[in-house]
């Protein structure tokens, strides 16, 4: 520092110091402190950004003027700074750094010590007390860019490869805008967003899940049915990633407090894209975000590749192809509901047929299918949509699920008066949909005159080609539920794992209990009946449960007996 110099009495402070050290000349003061009062700022901050003053030397003053500790940066391993405890935009907006903890004390970098607002909002933000260190403004700047870099995810495990061409499309279908594309397809958190949806198509997996926890972040796969972790970016990404996902999906950014839901369509190339059903839940560390990849073409498999042995694949033709009834699909969420009912709507669409649905959400979009999105909040609802259906002259009507009992009368009577509707229920199995139609509130008679069948499916992985020969006891396998007699000739497999597959699994394959509604069946619908009853008397008539479909599917080698005790209960 140079001797210290005369200075005027009418500067003061900080404007004084810099003079008497030597760093402005008294008139330089004197206009620093009429812009820093004109523009509402410090004295000290005004010079920062104005650059008047070497930032080092700047510090050292103004670590003397107002006691506060200057430290090098360079000297700070910033990898263990505690840079979770401030959210990235207050570090990003008020150029402010974490740098160390001591005990409920977060020491903070700053170039300003004098701006208390900032100190206050970090505090708040970060639930310690806040004491202030200063750091020249050159270093700080470095620092903070080190320190947002380090940050970013890393892209090691995703290709870059089929990337150039990637594009989204708005809800209202307007391709997004070039210029705007052009600039921001280089940033890190979209290119990572973008190799994750292609990585996630590339590996066939039918759902993407977004989780931010308290200390960490996860991205899984649901592959062949199973959630895999695939990578874990940084905590600090939440909100950026997040944020990504809401503006490809039209969602409202702002909005964090309640769930949203959207759609994205990734244009993969000019012949190819893919949609994906966006929702997003608020969770006690930010917003969880879960994608579906709506694959249209799974519903082009055809009814052979389902995985119907070949009595229930002709129970369910004989109920799709009859001109009125009621045909029920049951099953938890991700049991390949849907898909069965596309493939018959499918096989029933030609030109002759008025087909008509209303869904929660539209997951499959199908040319010549009148489709309707279900929407509460507008009043547009299953049994809404449905009566305006019978208002129509339908042939084929599908309602997405039966909720309440309003839904279930309307489609009843439309089963009962010359159409065919096809729905869904979450129930366990077939003959707990029916007493979850009686406990509804529909009559048996209804129940009896208006279904034509109830199937229940689950779906189990498929063993990989790679799979290999298993050798289990015989006490084990008889536990498993085979019988005496087919156990002598049961070659068995179990999964082996190879580059090409998922841990020993490579696709999917349904099990079915399909149930037609038999005279039997229907007298003890009409003695309102429990399901027990029901399903001892399908078991009479020959239909397979779940667990017995599942047991064709092990003993066919299409699956293991480890992935059968998954999905059914013994």
């Amino acid at each position: 520092m140079n001797t210290e110099l005369k200075v005027s009495s009418h500067l003061h402070g900080f404007a004084r110091r810099l003079v008497s050290e030597g760093l402005l000349e008294e008139q330089q003061a004197v206009e620093a402190v009429e812009q820093a009062s004109n523009s509402g700022t410090t004295v000290l901050a005004w010079l920062i950004n104005e650059r008047e003053v070497d930032s080092a030397l700047l510090a050292m003053a103004a670590s003397i003027e107002y006691g506060v500790p200057l430290i090098d940066v360079a000297a700070i391993d910033m990898s263990m700074a505690p840079l979770t405890l401030v959210d990235e935009r207050l570090i990003q907006k008020h150029r402010a750094l974490p740098l160390y903890l001591r005990g409920k004390s977060l020491f903070v970098g700053l170039t300003d010590p004098t701006n208390h607002e900032v100190i206050d909002e970090i505090s708040f933000s970060s639930g310690f007390h806040v004491e202030t260190i200063l750091v020249a403004a050159e270093q700080l700047e470095d620092a903070i860019e080190r320190a947002m870099d380090s940050q970013e995810p890393e892209f090691d495990d995703f290709e870059d490869e089929g990337l150039e061409d990637i594009g989204f499309q708005l809800e209202d279908q307007r391709e997004e805008d070039e210029d705007a594309r052009s600039a921001v397809d280089e940033t890190p958190v979209v290119k990572f967003i973008n190799k994750v949806l292609v990585d996630a198509i590339r590996k066939g997996a039918s759902d993407i899940h977004f989780e931010p926890y308290e200390k960490d972040y996860r991205i899984r796969y649901r592959l062949d049915g199973v959630l895999k972790s695939v990578a874990a970016p940084p905590v600090q990404m939440s909100r950026r990633l997040s944020s990504r996902l809401k503006v490809m999906a039209s969602l409202d950014i702002a909005e964090q407090r309640i769930p949203q839901d959207g759609r994205i369509k990734l244009n993969l190339s000019r012949t190819k894209s893919m949609d994906f059903r966006v929702s997003t839940c608020p969770t006690l560390f930010g917003e969880k975000v879960v994608l579906r990849i709506l694959d249209s073409s799974v519903t082009n498999i055809g009814i052979e590749g389902l995985g119907f042995e070949p009595t229930q694949q002709e129970g369910y033709e004989s109920a799709i192809f009859k001109p009125y009834g009621m045909v029920l699909v049951t099953g938890p969420t991700g049991s390949g509901k849907t898909v069965t009912l596309y493939t018959a709507l499918n096989m029933l669409n030609d030109e002759g047929r008025n087909i008509s649905t209303v869904e929660d959400p539209v997951e499959i979009r199908v040319r010549g299918i009148n489709q309707v999105q279900q929407n509460a909040k507008q009043g547009m609802t299953f049994a809404k949509a449905l009566r305006s259906f019978l208002r129509q002259d339908p042939d084929v009507v599908m309602v997405g699920e039966i909720r309440d009992l309003e839904t279930a009368e309307i489609a009843i009577k439309a089963a009962q008066t010359g159409h065919l509707v096809l729905s869904t229920l979450h129930t366990n199995d077939a003959p707990q949909s029916v007493t979850r139609l009686l406990n509804m509130g529909i009559p048996g008679y209804n129940i009896t005159s208006a279904l034509n069948l109830v199937l229940a499916q689950r779906l189990v992985r498929r063993l990989h080609r790679c799979k290999t020969h298993a050798d289990l006891p015989e006490e084990a396998l008889l536990h498993a539920g085979f019988t005496e007699s087919e156990v002598p000739d049961l070659e068995l497999f179990e999964p082996n794992g190879c580059p090409e597959c998922n841990e020993g699994y490579r696709g999917r394959a349904g099990i079915f209990q399909v149930m037609p509604i038999s005279e039997s069946i229907s007298r003890i619908i009409l003695e309102e009946g429990n399901s027990m009853r029901i399903a001892e008397q399908a078991k009479e008539e020959g239909i397979s449960d779940l667990r017995r479909s599942a047991l064709n599917k092990v003993k066919a080698g299409i699956t293991d007996i480890i992935e059968m005790n998954r999905v059914t209960k013994d």
